[in-house]
């Protein structure tokens, strides 16, 4: 039986003829989705900015307004009411009540009371409940293990590598979380520790096909020490191409499964999923290997040349005789 190849073995496309044009496109697509964290800001979950977050699954769509007027009456205080997933699911954030756990849980059964009068026949689903300290903590974590697992993976590329392919791993790094905060601050999905999962998930995707990548454009540069960057960089791209279809589309196809028939608590994490396969391919191809070209990367970059000190012992050598 002869097996399925989904890239031909003689494939030889020329990625690297549109750096110029992707690399302009990846800087805007930074600058706009930085500008929309800014402008907008993230849609922080319970864990994030503490409070009782109750999702509420309507028999139709239901008009928000309405619904916050309803909750906002309970004078619990300013209530957040977004809808997630389908037109008929409503995530409702409120802020937590002083007192105990008993006093949460006495909110929440009033919240789900009013609800429930007005809008009959609505199911209820998780009620996530969080104090600030809790939320606090859980943030200043989250930013932290973003950071240092950026930093660990530029210097595990600088020391495995060289410091040039450092560099183009770090922005190909920057490209997709710049545009994986853009794609929460445009769609206002929850941005919880679900979504940092997804973030340091896309962050180890990207670091992993970068280095697939980086690792046979090395052994490129030793084995064909007369072509030029460009040419090397086109070949080895086409040459892990086959490799990078078949990882990125069994991934595709279980994230695609995931959104469509998932859990709605895990929507935000399988859409961002989803989001980083496609920027991760797209960067280790059109914002790593094309660093390597600005960065005057060539055949003969890493060849440990010839001190000035053996040469003229090599000359001095030949002066007194030696046979060349």
């Amino acid at each position: 039986m002869k097996l399925l190849k989904l890239v031909p073995d003689a494939t030889n496309i020329h990625f690297l003829k549109w750096r110029n044009l992707a690399m302009v496109v990846s800087i805007i697509l930074i600058i706009a989705s930085i500008a929309l964290v800014v402008q907008r800001g993230l849609n922080l979950g319970v864990d994030f900015v503490g409070g009782q977050m109750v999702r509420v699954t309507f028999e139709q769509p239901v008009e928000l307004d309405a619904l916050r007027k309803t909750v906002g009456a309970l004078g619990q205080g300013e209530p957040t009411v977004q809808q997630f997933g389908s037109p008929n699911d409503v995530s409702i954030r409120m802020p937590l009540p002083e007192g105990d756990e008993g006093a949460a849980n006495e909110a929440a059964t009033r919240l789900k009371t009013a609800i429930s009068t007005q809008y009959p026949g609505v199911t209820f689903g998780s009620v996530d409940t969080v104090s600030g300290k809790v939320s606090g903590e859980l943030f200043r974590t989250g930013a932290i293990s973003m950071a240092l697992a950026m930093a660990a993976i530029s210097i595990y590329i600088w020391l495995r590598f060289e410091w040039q392919f450092g560099i183009g791993a770090l922005f190909a790094l920057v490209h997709d979380v710049a545009l994986t905060f853009g794609f929460f601050a445009l769609t206002q999905l929850e941005f919880d520790l679900n979504s940092v999962a997804a973030v340091l998930t896309i962050i180890g995707y990207s670091l992993n096909d970068t280095i697939v990548v980086y690792d046979r454009v090395r052994e490129n540069l030793r084995k064909y020490r007369k072509m030029e960057i460009i040419p090397l960089l086109d070949l080895s791209v086409n040459e892990t191409l086959a490799r990078t279809i078949m990882t990125s589309l069994t991934m595709i196809i279980a994230l695609v499964c995931l959104l469509v028939w998932g859990p709605e608590v895990i929507f935000g994490f399988t859409a961002a999923m989803l989001l980083g396969i496609f920027i991760g391919t797209y960067s280790s191809i059109y914002m790593a290997a094309p660093i390597l070209v600005w960065m005057k990367v060539g055949p003969d970059s890493f060849i440990p040349k010839e001190s000035a000190v053996s040469a003229g012992g090599e000359r001095m050598t030949r002066h007194d005789g030696a046979v060349p």
